[in-house]
């Protein structure tokens, strides 16, 4: 179905004079054009969508200049794609104009011919609690002092950094350190110091005897 200018200004809210104006400076060209006098352009569907798209970027501070030269760009280079602000989607800042592409993480300058990359923030958020839940979880570790086998746990600290180490069957002997191994040496010397003392308070009891 195609619709004629007395349709197509209520629908897309451009005037008569800006229609005429980009047919000739090609920015939207009817489907059909008049052939002469007594004749009407026609527009398709997909036309009312590429008028309504160019009637947001020039709502949004976009220069018919900036538009022209982005759409330039773009039949240019990627000649496949027949009517651009159809097909692509379109942002911008008032200033430059960019079109998504095929891949999520690019995102394409047209006015400059460049392209810059996109983050995706909800992803990026989610990846990083995710990261945070690995790093908060508890470690054990096997050590052995003096021929006895312990496990210890090492827990991170997420606001001072490093980490706070305890041992299961040994609840008295508790250390910290910089790092993994840091924490391991130094719960090591606590449970060399927790043995040597029960093993003085044995001697002790058994000299009262």
């Amino acid at each position: 179905m195609e619709f004629g200018r007395k349709v197509v200004m209520p629908l897309t809210g451009i005037t008569r004079m800006q229609l005429e104006h980009w047919a000739k400076s090609g920015i939207v060209r009817p489907s059909r054009a008049g052939g002469g006098k007594g004749t009407r352009n026609e527009y398709s569907f997909r036309d009312l969508v590429q008028l309504r798209v160019a009637k947001k970027l020039r709502d949004e501070g976009v220069s018919l200049q900036k538009i022209r030269k982005s759409l330039a760009y773009l039949r240019k280079n990627f000649p496949e794609i027949e009517a651009p602000l159809a097909e692509l989607t379109f942002l911008t800042n008032g200033v430059d104009l960019f079109v998504l592409t095929a891949d999520t993480k690019l995102i394409l300058n047209t006015l400059r011919g460049q392209y810059v990359f996109s983050l995706a923030l909800g992803h990026l958020i989610e990846g990083l609690r995710g990261e945070l839940r690995k790093l908060s979880v508890p470690k054990e570790e096997k050590v052995k002092v003096r021929g006895r086998s312990f496990i210890v746990v090492l827990t991170p600290d997420l606001e001072e950094g490093g980490y706070a180490v305890t041992c299961k069957e040994i609840p008295a002997a508790i250390s910290q350190g910089e790092t993994e191994q840091e924490a391991i040496d130094n719960i090591i010397d606590a449970l060399e110091l927790s043995l040597s003392t029960e093993e003085e308070l044995k001697k002790r009891k058994a000299r009262a005897v």
